[in-house]
C-alpha cells in the first residue's frame, strides 16, 4: 500500500495536486482512491490496511448506494428465510421510500459515516418527522446496514456502532399507573360497565393480558375450559392475516381467572359462526365456531372496532375521562377516554401480576410474568415493568430479617 502525490495542470494552466492511495484489496484487485490532503490519504490508508488484512475491506467502486441496499435488503424480508410479516414488511418499505431514500439514497453505503446520520436525524426533524417516527426510522437504516454487512456491501454498521444514550432516553419516564396504567379503582368501573359483545373480549384481554393482535387471532380450539387456560399460538395482523406470535415466548399458556371463564362459556353460546363454504345434505350453508372473537361474519375483527365501539365507550359510561378543556354547545365540559390503546389493559395485568396479594395483586416472581406476558426475554419484563416490583427492603421487613439473624 503506497501514497504519491499527483501533480497535473488543468486546460487552463491552473496547477493542482492530489494524493493517491495505491493498495491491492483482499481479493487482489488493485484500488486508487484520491483525496485532496494528505493527512486524509494517510489516515484512510491506515484503516485499509486493516480492513484488507481482516478480509473485510469494500472499495466505493465495489459499494452501492442507500437505495440499493434497501432494495436488496426488502427482497430478502419478503421471501426466503429472512421473510417478515406483511404487515412489518410495509413500514420497512415506507421507511425506505417515505424517509430514508430522500435524503440519503444516493449516498454510497462507504461515505456513510456517523456525522452524516446524525445529519440525517437533523434533516428529518426539520422536515416535520416526529421523534417517535425519527427512531423508528433509525432502527430501519440500522437494519439495512446488517444486511448490507451480510452481503459485503459495507464494513461497518454507522447506526449500530454509533449507537448513543441519549438525554430523553436515559431519563425515559417509566409508566405510570394512573397515566399509563390504569388503577384498580379504574378497572373495576370498567368491568361494572361492560356489556354486550365487547363484555368477554375486554375482560379477557384486562384479565390475561393478550396483546390486540393475539385475542383478534384467538380460536375456540386455544380455549381450554377444563384446565382454565387460554393457549395462544397465533396472531392476526393489521391485514387480517394470521401468523404466529410476535416471538417465540409469545406461544403460551394463560389461565383464566372465574370471571373471564364465565364470560367465555356465556358468549360461546352466541358468538357469530364463520361459512365453511360447504353445504348439509339439504342445500343448506354449513357454519361453524372458529374465532373467539370475531366479526358479525366470523371473520377477524378490526382493531379499530375494538377500540371505538368497545374500550373507549365503555370508559366514557364508567366514568374513566379525562376533562377535554372544551365545551359542547350548552356549555358543559367536553371529557374523553382516559385511556386509548388496548395495550393499556395490557399493563395493568402486568402491574396485576406483579402487585403484592395486600395489595390487590397476584405477586408473581419476575420469571412468571415474562411467560404470562409473552416476552421474549426478562429483561425485556423487567426493564418495562422492573420499577413495580415490590422492593422487599421496607423498614419491617429489615428489622425481621435483623432480628431472625441476631436470634
Amino acid at each position: 500500500m503506497s501514497i504519491r502525490k499527483r501533480e497535473w495542470k488543468t486546460g487552463k494552466g491552473i496547477a493542482k495536486e492530489a494524493w493517491v492511495v495505491d493498495y491491492v484489496d483482499q481479493g487482489g484487485v488493485r484500488r486508487l482512491k484520491t483525496f485532496a490532503r494528505k493527512k486524509e490519504a494517510e489516515a484512510f490508508a491506515s484503516t485499509a490496511a486493516v480492513e484488507v488484512r481482516e478480509g473485510i475491506h469494500v472499495a466505493d467502486s465495489a459499494s452501492c448506494t442507500v437505495q440499493e441496499a434497501g432494495d436488496l435488503w426488502i427482497a430478502a424480508r419478503e421471501s426466503g428465510e429472512d421473510r417478515l410479516e406483511r404487515s412489518t414488511t410495509d413500514q420497512y418499505r415506507q421507511h425506505l421510500k417515505l424517509h430514508i431514500v430522500p435524503f440519503i439514497g444516493d449516498t454510497l453505503l462507504s461515505k456513510l459515516t456517523g456525522p452524516k446520520v446524525r445529519a440525517f436525524e437533523d434533516a428529518l426533524r426539520d422536515n416535520g418527522r416526529s421523534k417517535a417516527m425519527i427512531g423508528k426510522v433509525k432502527v430501519s437504516l440500522g437494519s439495512l446496514l446488517a444486511d448490507a454487512q451480510e452481503r459485503g456491501l459495507v464494513v461497518r454498521n454507522v447506526v449500530r456502532d454509533g449507537k448513543r444514550k441519549t438525554a430523553a432516553k436515559r431519563h425515559k419516564r417509566p409508566l405510570q399507573v394512573g397515566v399509563d396504567i390504569p388503577e384498580n379503582g379504574e378497572i373495576r368501573a370498567i368491568v361494572g360497565a361492560l356489556k354486550g359483545r365487547w363484555r368477554p373480549l375486554l375482560v379477557t384481554a384486562i384479565f390475561t393480558g393478550l396483546r390486540a393482535s393475539e385475542l383478534r387471532g384467538l380460536r375456540w380450539a386455544d380455549v381450554d375450559f377444563d384446565k382454565r387456560t387460554v393457549n395462544v399460538w397465533q396472531r392476526a395482523d393489521r391485514y387480517n392475516e394470521f401468523g404466529p406470535p410476535k416471538s417465540g415466548a409469545g406461544a403460551r399458556s394463560v389461565p383464566l381467572p372465574p370471571l373471564a371463564l364465565n364470560a367465555l362459556r356465556e358468549w360461546k353460546l352466541v358468538c357469530p359462526k364463520r361459512d365453511t363454504g360447504r353445504r348439509d345434505d339439504q342445500g343448506n350453508a354449513i357454519r361453524e365456531l372458529h374465532l373467539v372473537f370475531p366479526n358479525g361474519s366470523g371473520k377477524v375483527e378490526s382493531l379499530a372496532n375494538i377500540i371505538n365501539r368497545g374500550l373507549i365507550p365503555v370508559q366514557i359510561t364508567a366514568s374513566v375521562t379525562v376533562d377535554t378543556g372544551k365545551m359542547d354547545d350548552k356549555g358543559r365540559p367536553i371529557r374523553q377516554a382516559k385511556y386509548t390503546g388496548m395495550h393499556t389493559l395490557r399493563h395493568w395485568y402486568a402491574s396485576w401480576c406483579i402487585n403484592r396479594p395486600e395489595d390487590g395483586g397476584l405477586g408473581l416472581p419476575a420469571k412468571v410474568v415474562q411467560a404470562r406476558l409473552g416476552h421474549s426475554t426478562i429483561a425485556m419484563t423487567l426493564d418495562v415493568y422492573g420499577h413495580l416490583f415490590p422492593p422487599g427492603d421496607d423498614a419491617d421487613k429489615l428489622a425481621a430479617a435483623e432480628r431472625a439473624l441476631l436470634a
